[in-house]
């Protein structure tokens, strides 16, 4: 029997506030354990939350960008379960009437382009963080998570492969850099990913029992557990059994899932209007005022590059995948209006020795401005191709200008046609075989020459001219 995967993701991603979601207390990362806190976000006796402002505008910022529907009017409910990281037995969120609903973002799988749903984006808070001793069986808790403010995004089971979902993340999380709504800093867990899995017999209609992943930290881990837990659903059914529902969680060492817990159902959660909290009042004015200012997004930007810029869609999709890579890009061809080499070295060199040094775009050792004054430099025949590649490994150690360092090395292309003539007929005089080969119509040998007369030359003879001279030399 053949089967099809039915996938959904859930999205947490903290918004980049100062401060908690319903206290002042502040929300950054790092700091020593239970530092952050305040009977607010401890759930103390008699206190009241009061709600954080930016964190309605940010989420306003997603609905708009993930084309959502926003409710003029929303309600905080409480969500309630026991577990030791949670102080007051209940988590703020919102359920039956969240902040935005009936989006959509699109994707683009392999050559595949798709629409995925977006069930519901919603406000809620975060919990505290367990930290288990690896030396004694004790777990200690950090409540300065508590209250951080996060926006979950539900999407439609719209995905039906791991590369899809992979995909879907892959843009949800650009879209939050792009806004400003969130770092996307998975390590840090301020982007993070439930997934819920299910597979059916292809061409039915009928989903089948999903289960949940947990503990996803990464998209290539995302697209990992995925695959893993779709065979495992497909090798149960093929012998017979019944795929249960519940939470899996991943386990990155040995690539397999494992059980966890019996995956619990809304009515579970016991949830109910918070009482402390009015409902929350969205008006056409605050959000024509977060419209205007929404940057551009990855989509628009991509196309505005294929289109401006004359690029490929591959070079755009690139480009635009970060928000600092794309206005790296337009810095560059301030400099040197030539997109397509811009491109080219910025995906080849640049992005290989960011990912070689483990650096973003933000830490690039090669200012944008000095990319484009190197192409300058190839582009004016002032160095070779070949040694811009050594001009460029220098700038990115010692962040001098390509010229400075051509200039210090003595790297300047020789151009004079009298100098390369000298240069050839040294090769030529040493090779008379090839030679003799060549004029015997053995024309690959010209190959062989242009190598050795770089060899010669320490990689500065202008490749051009040294084909016509020893075209002519060897007519």
């Amino acid at each position: 029997m053949e089967f099809e995967s039915v996938i959904g993701l859930e999205v947490h991603a903290q918004l980049k506030t100062k401060t908690k979601i319903f206290c002042n207390c502040s929300s950054e990362f790092g700091a020593a354990p239970n530092t952050h806190v305040c009977p607010v976000c401890l759930g103390m006796p008699g206190v009241l939350p009061v709600l954080n402002r930016k964190v309605v505008e940010y989420t306003i910022r997603m609905a708009l960008a993930t084309h959502c529907s926003l409710a003029r009017e929303s309600r905080f409910a409480r969500k309630n379960y026991f577990y030791p990281d949670l102080p007051k037995g209940y988590q703020i969120s919102q359920y039956e009437l969240p902040i935005a609903q009936f989006g959509h973002i699109d994707i683009e799988a392999g050559d595949n382009k798709k629409r995925i749903g977006i069930t519901r984006i919603h406000i809620e808070e975060d919990a505290g963080k367990l930290i288990h001793d690896p030396d004694r069986p004790k777990s200690m808790v950090d409540f300065n998570r508590t209250g951080v403010p996060l926006m979950e995004i539900v999407s439609e089971p719209d995905m039906r492969s791991p590369e899809e979902a992979g995909a879907y993340l892959r843009k949800l999380h650009s879209v939050v850099r792009y806004i400003g709504v969130c770092d996307g800093n998975m390590e840090e867990g301020s982007f993070r990913c439930d997934a819920n899995i299910s597979v059916m017999p292809k061409g039915s209609t009928t989903f089948g029992t999903r289960t949940e992943l947990k503990n996803l930290n990464s998209f290539r881990h995302v697209e990992k557990a995925l695959q893993f837990e779709i065979g495992r659903q497909k090798e149960i059914i093929a012998d017979g059994g019944q795929v249960i529902q519940e939470t899996r969680l991943w386990d990155s060492a040995k690539n397999m899932t494992t059980s966890m817990r019996g995956k619990e159902d809304a009515h579970d959660y016991r949830y109910f209007p918070d009482p402390d909290l009015l409902p929350l009042v969205v008006d056409d004015a605050w959000i024509q005022a977060v419209k205007a200012d929404l940057p551009e997004l990855p989509d628009a930007k991509k196309e505005r590059f294929v289109r401006e810029y004359g690029l490929p869609s591959y070079d755009a999709e690139v480009l635009t995948s970060a928000r600092e890579l794309a206005d790296y890009f337009e810095d560059c061809i301030k400099t040197f209006p030539q997109p397509k080499p811009a491109s080219n070295w910025i995906m080849g060199s640049l992005l290989g020795l960011l990912n070689a040094e483990g650096k973003s775009i933000d830490e690039s050792p090669v200012s944008a401005e000095n990319l484009g004054n190197l192409l300058k430099l190839i582009a004016d025949g002032v160095i070779s191709g070949k040694i811009a590649k050594t001009v460029f490994e220098e700038m990115a150690k010692t962040g001098k200008s390509p010229r400075v360092i051509v200039t210090e090395k003595g790297l300047v292309q020789v151009s004079g046609k009298p100098a390369i003539e000298e240069i050839v007929a040294k090769v030529l005089s040493r090779h008379p075989k090839e030679v003799e080969d060549y004029k015997g119509g053995k024309t690959k040998v010209l190959g062989f020459f242009v190598g050795q007369i770089m060899k010669e030359s320490k990689g500065k003879a202008n490749p051009a001219m040294v084909n016509e001279v020893l075209k002519e030399k060897l007519s």
